[in-house]
């Protein structure tokens, strides 16, 4: 269904390229001297909070807005100067869309199919989405997690070399999402960059190859998901009921722990695999048993909190 296309980077090159890029809307600054860059193949995450500026940074990439300063490079192109060469090498989901609304799926998959030279086959495309049985629905009739499918098979109907998803499972199903995200792996699989722009942690940490995540305009930190997670104060999360109370002095003072909480007779710490070793050897000299003992890693979700609670 999708192949790599021909273009003027190898595997393993920067396919996008984001430099010193700065946009502002009036006086405040959306996206502040934000610099990363994409490789071939990889699915890349952008994370943030509400208005961090994660899809303005994405719109500029896309060719739909000029960034203040910086530069910006897809496959080589310039998205601006060079639009007409960049809009036939992406392809966008954005996150928000409208079509015209009696305009049926059908419609819509072979209107969008006729703008491109050598477009994917959309009957399959359609099935894989959950649309099959809607290509006769007119696009006012169909559900919000329907229209969703609809604008993700669109941006995949050009073959694009890259692919830019702006939230692309809201207002999908549990079940849906999953099913989309074994599509995105699959598109991934033929050769095709995805730039993916999430709030869902779990999407993020199950796609993802690596993530940046944007706080206020800018880079927080740029890693893979585990790399990341790392990152969290406290990666490692042990709880705990002991049999008798343990000296909150010896507790604080276990190496590496970042939080200690009690809580109805229950211990919860937050360190690393040092702070493990060192909690078991604090229970056993004390001949102290820990009753349902849980050793857990620390989650995308700690890490995302933990990034962007530092810069606020």
């Amino acid at each position: 269904m999708w192949r790599t296309p021909a273009g003027r980077d190898s595997q393993g090159m920067a396919i996008i390229e984001v430099n010193a890029v700065r946009k502002a809307y009036g006086r405040r600054p959306a996206v502040d001297d934000v610099s990363f860059a994409v490789e071939e193949g990889e699915i890349f995450g952008i994370l943030g909070p509400n208005g961090a500026g994660k899809t303005t940074t994405v719109e500029c990439i896309e060719g739909l807005r000029v960034p203040d300063a910086g530069t910006i490079r897809v496959a080589g192109y310039d998205p601006v100067a060079d639009h007409d060469q960049v809009t036939r090498i992406l392809g966008a989901q954005l996150q928000e869309s409208e079509l015209q609304p009696k305009l049926t799926v059908r419609e819509s998959l072979e209107l969008y199919a006729s703008f491109y030279p050598d477009p994917a086959d959309w009957r399959p495309l359609a099935e894989r989405l959950g649309l099959a049985e809607k290509l006769d629905t007119r696009f006012a009739k169909l559900s919000g997690g329907q229209k969703q499918r609809l604008f993700i098979a669109l941006a995949l109907i050009g073959n694009p070399r890259v692919v830019v998803l702006d939230e692309l499972t809201t207002g999908l199903d549990p079940r849906a999402r999953r099913d989309t995200w074994e599509l995105i792996e699959d598109v991934r699989r033929g050769g095709v960059t995805v730039l993916l722009v999430t709030h869902f942690m779990e999407e993020a940490q199950r796609l993802c190859d690596r993530i940046a995540v944007i706080d206020k305009g800018r880079i927080a930190a740029l890693d893979t998901p585990s790399g990341l997670i790392r990152r969290a104060a406290g990666s490692t999360v042990i709880s705990f009921t002991p049999s008798a109370p343990l000296d909150d002095f010896a507790l604080a003072e276990l190496p590496k722990a970042a939080a200690v909480e009690e809580k109805q007779g229950r211990v919860t710490i937050h360190g690393t695999d040092e702070t493990v070793n060192a909690v078991i050897t604090l229970l056993a000299r004390h001949h102290i048993t820990a009753h349902q003992l849980r050793v857990s890693e620390a989650t995308l979700d700690d890490a995302f909190l933990d990034l962007t609670e530092a810069s606020a």
